[in-house]
């Protein structure tokens, strides 16, 4: 069983790795049969905005996995949420790759994007794992909203961002289905409309900064 230290020092360890080195995914990044895509410079400026924030997306899961596997107390729960931080490390390895091909950059606010999620994740951790398990739900269903509207918002010929964004919802839904299983509360609603409101305020700064 890991101490206490063990696990600050392994949540520190995440948040350096996350915010500025290159992750590197266990998986092949996903790709479509289309072949490569062919973007002109204002649907590269589109789908780099979209990837931005989804990237963004990526380091706040980084945060809220790590800060809620430090917050409980249960050891099956803790090996769930790292496993889970594990595989959004793909994610953030796959929309990182594709900023790069798309010749932008992540956000600049990516520091403070982490230490936000990580609160949250240490206030549902907190309260108990039916409450953090619920906090999952409740992310990942949204997230999963979230890119569902991006795959309508990218442009047609990105079959790369595309094939990308249609993975991670479908393991972002499966992440969800996951913690609803074993034993998540259902958040009250105006919980719900508080993470819907701060989500859009992340999107919408993360789009541009």
């Amino acid at each position: 069983m890991t101490s206490t230290t063990d696990r600050l020092f392994s949540a520190a360890d995440t948040a350096l790795r996350t915010l500025f080195a290159t992750p590197r995914a266990s998986q092949a990044c996903p790709t479509l049969p289309e072949g490569p895509s062919a973007l002109s410079d204002a649907e590269k400026q589109q789908s780099a905005g979209l990837m931005r924030v989804n990237h963004v997306g990526e380091v706040c899961a980084q945060a809220l996995y790590t800060a809620q596997a430090l917050a409980t107390s249960n050891p099956a729960l803790r090996a769930h949420y790292t496993a889970a931080c594990i595989e959004e490390t793909d994610h953030l390895a796959w929309t990182a790759q594709r900023l790069q091909e798309l010749g932008a950059r992540p956000s600049l606010l990516n520091p403070l994007w982490y230490a936000g999620a990580f609160g949250l994740g240490l206030v549902a951790g907190r309260l108990g794992d039916a409450i953090s398990l619920g906090f999952v739900v409740e992310t990942e269903t949204q997230v999963g909203a979230h890119l569902n509207s991006h795959l309508q918002a990218l442009p047609a010929g990105d079959h790369a961002s595309r094939a990308i964004v249609a993975q991670m919802r479908d393991d972002e839904l499966r992440h969800a289905d996951t913690a609803r299983s074993a034993g998540a509360a259902t958040l009250p609603a105006p919980v719900q409309a508080a993470m819907r409101a701060m989500a859009k305020v992340m999107t919408t700064v993360a789009q541009r900064v």
